[in-house]
């Protein structure tokens, strides 16, 4: 493993509920990530209704060592929180930590694995 993917953190952003069993999906796909690479940087953010948001989640990868941070939005559709907010927010994790190099990939409700994989559970029996 290289240093720079060592100092990448991976943000694993999701809408947020109250109910604490909503976060179980979720922190299954972040437990995944570190089983297949134990050395990576995943922590996971809500847009509302749990914590950590964006925010506190980049702080505690930047505070960890990460020099780029990466989030990945887990949403099924492109929502008002991803065409609107996240983008917001993006703005300003970069004026906050402007060394750090912050992306942002597609909601995977638009990566054509995800639809994919949701047909295929759709047409089991």
């Amino acid at each position: 493993m290289t240093m720079a993917t060592q100092m990448r953190g991976i943000v694993l952003l999701a809408h947020g509920s109250r109910d604490e069993r909503w976060r179980e999906p979720i922190e299954a796909v972040a437990a995944r990530l570190l089983q297949d690479d134990p050395a990576a940087q995943v922590v996971c953010a809500y847009m509302e209704l749990a914590t950590p948001d964006l925010h506190s989640a980049a702080a505690g990868l930047i505070a960890e060592g990460a020099k780029a941070v990466r989030v990945v939005p887990l949403f099924l559709g492109m929502g008002k929180h991803a065409r609107e907010d996240l983008p917001l927010q993006l703005q300003t994790l970069r004026k906050t930590w402007p060394d750090i190099d912050f992306s942002l990939t597609r909601i995977v409700g638009e990566e054509p694995e995800l639809v994919e994989l949701l047909a295929r559970i759709a047409a089991k029996s």
